[in-house]
């Protein structure tokens, strides 16, 4: 097939990135889609425009929608504090409060409507299961039935013998490992942006779970990480 096409989920994170780059680089034309849904900050969807252009995406949509109608998120509430310096981190006993109620199905159902204006039947999402905060919707379960859902609910798997498939090419990766992934790809991570609470300046907090993960990760690919940090010393 000359013009391979998928849409591929893209908050501006890292996590995000690499998959972008993954896709590209298995032959796909991608559509990166991102969503303004109401978080604490825009500075994410800055980082996912920078992304799409710097990785080529044959185009990059942004929608609004208002995730912050419902609240019920640390990252859609400013009524509700980001927690910063769990020690449950990578132990998770419950849900952090930073989970968005049904985000991803929420995104997911948008690259499908897409996808199936564009005639794609593939669609990349960027979860993870080993380092991450424990929600839900990352799990392969979650990915699967989603994929279900989708070959049952449009008129284009319906009605001929494609069928969409959910990729998700880092979800048992660890942080190192995507990292590791994406910098032999050639993805610019200091492009990409992954604090939940970042200052006025856009300087990531070093403190929240997202922060945490990521120093994490590219501590053990034997990297520094490239985006500013509050706590960074001044240089002199």
């Amino acid at each position: 097939m000359a013009d391979k096409r998928a849409v591929v989920l893209l908050s501006g994170g890292l996590d995000s990135a690499t998959t972008l780059t993954i896709a590209r680089d298995e032959g796909f034309r991608c559509y990166a889609l991102t969503f303004s849904y109401g978080q604490r900050h825009k500075r994410e969807i800055e980082a996912a425009g920078k992304i799409a252009n710097s990785l080529g995406a044959a185009k990059h949509r942004i929608i609004d929608i208002d995730l912050a109608a419902f609240g019920g998120s640390a990252l859609t509430d400013s009524a509700i504090d980001v927690p910063k310096d769990r020690i449950e981190l990578g132990y998770e006993v419950r849900i952090p409060p930073t989970y968005v109620p049904a985000r991803n199905t929420i995104f997911l159902s948008y690259a499908l409507a897409w996808a199936e204006v564009l005639g794609a039947f593939d669609i990349f999402i960027g979860v993870n299961s080993i380092d991450y905060s424990g929600y839900p919707d990352c799990r392969a379960e979650f990915i699967a039935a989603f994929e279900r859902t989708a070959n049952l609910a449009t008129a284009a798997a319906v009605g001929g013998p494609d069928r969409y498939q959910i990729h998700t090419p880092i979800i048992d990766m660890t942080k190192g490992e995507i990292i590791l992934a994406g910098t032999k790809l050639g993805v610019d991570y200091s492009l990409t942006h992954s604090c939940y609470d970042p200052d006025d300046q856009g300087r990531s907090c070093r403190r929240c779970d997202s922060c945490r993960l990521r120093l994490k990760g590219f501590a053990e690919a034997g990297l520094t990480d490239p985006v500013k940090y509050m706590s960074d010393k001044k240089a002199n």
